[in-house]
């Protein structure tokens, strides 16, 4: 008998900011972002685009909603709460897991929650927070990363760190044996040479070895505004590294593409796994969503 699961896969939604906040919340970096979102990103990215992109998935009865990052933009108090409405819009924290972006630890809050709003989506509960976390949907388990740093301006770089790195090593070990299809989810592109010393994870190599020994069946980021599928190769399979492009870009910005997202469709029998990826997205702000291409991912084993 075959089991199958649907996946989609969000991220870098870039939620328009909200102020409102205090001059104790505001510093040199937000004041730049601040400039940067009126100079050029309120052109791109546009929340009802988002919104376009995530009733599509809600008309194909997706399993489970994953977003790797970047809900907001500046950090501000405001953005968290607004964020935290958006998600409780999208669905209960039983069908939709977060991981946070840069954006979304983007610089100092001075005692405000920040993403601790949002803990229920992300494996914890009462604005209490650990991570890697884990989280079971079907027969898959989500295995929740923070690369997610305070960065000084103009810098939009990453980091798991030693205890992160070892605890997911585990987790990712653990869960292999009890033969369950691990995806991992994470806001930064995890291998190495994926992004600019300035915007790459700083332990990818790291995190590129902890794959090769304690493997997994996925992992999802976003981050880069693109989409991207690479792999790593373990002791006994490849695994596929699955980038995806901004979910509210209605205007071309370089050579990112427009919005779009992933859904995965897991087939598990006793004959082993395959997943199946189609990439769904616009060609224009005001075109339907539609089948941008679909791939069959290789067995994982």
């Amino acid at each position: 008998m075959t089991e199958i699961f649907t996946l989609a896969h969000f991220s870098d939604v870039h939620l328009p900011p909200v102020l409102g906040a205090g001059w104790r919340h505001w510093n040199a970096k937000r004041a730049l972002g601040y400039v940067n979102w009126i100079r050029k990103r309120r052109r791109v990215h546009q929340g009802e685009i988002a919104n376009k992109l995530l009733a599509d998935a809600t008309a194909l009865r997706v399993d489970h909603i994953a977003i790797t990052g970047d809900l907001i933009n500046l950090g501000l108090p405001a953005e968290y709460e607004a964020a935290h409405a958006w998600l409780q819009s999208i669905g209960p924290p039983d069908n939709v897991t977060v991981v946070p972006g840069n954006h979304d630890i983007y610089s100092s809050l001075h005692g405000d929650p920040g993403v601790r709003r949002w803990a229920e989506y992300m494996g914890g509960e009462n604005d209490t927070l650990a991570f890697p976390f884990v989280r079971r949907v079907g027969p898959i388990a989500l295995v929740g990363l923070n690369s997610a740093e305070e960065t000084p301006p103009f810098v939009a770089s990453g980091r798991l760190g030693a205890h992160q790195l070892v605890i997911a090593g585990e987790q990712l070990a653990a869960l292999g044996e009890e033969g369950i299809v691990r995806v991992v989810l994470i806001h930064h592109p995890p291998l190495p040479n994926l992004a600019p010393p300035r915007r790459a994870l700083s332990d990818a190599a790291h995190f590129a070895h902890l794959l090769e020994r304690s493997e997994a069946e996925l992992v999802l980021y976003g981050h880069n505004h693109t989409s991207r599928v690479d792999w790593v190769r373990s002791r006994t399979k490849s695994i596929p590294i699955v980038g995806v492009a901004s979910a509210s870009a209605g205007a071309r910005h370089g050579d990112e593409p427009l919005a779009c997202y992933n859904l995965f469709t897991f087939f598990k029998s006793e004959t082993g796994l395959r997943i199946r990826q189609v990439v769904r997205g616009i060609d224009g702000p005001d075109s339907p969503v539609k089948k941008i291409s679909e791939t069959v991912l290789a067995p994982a084993s």
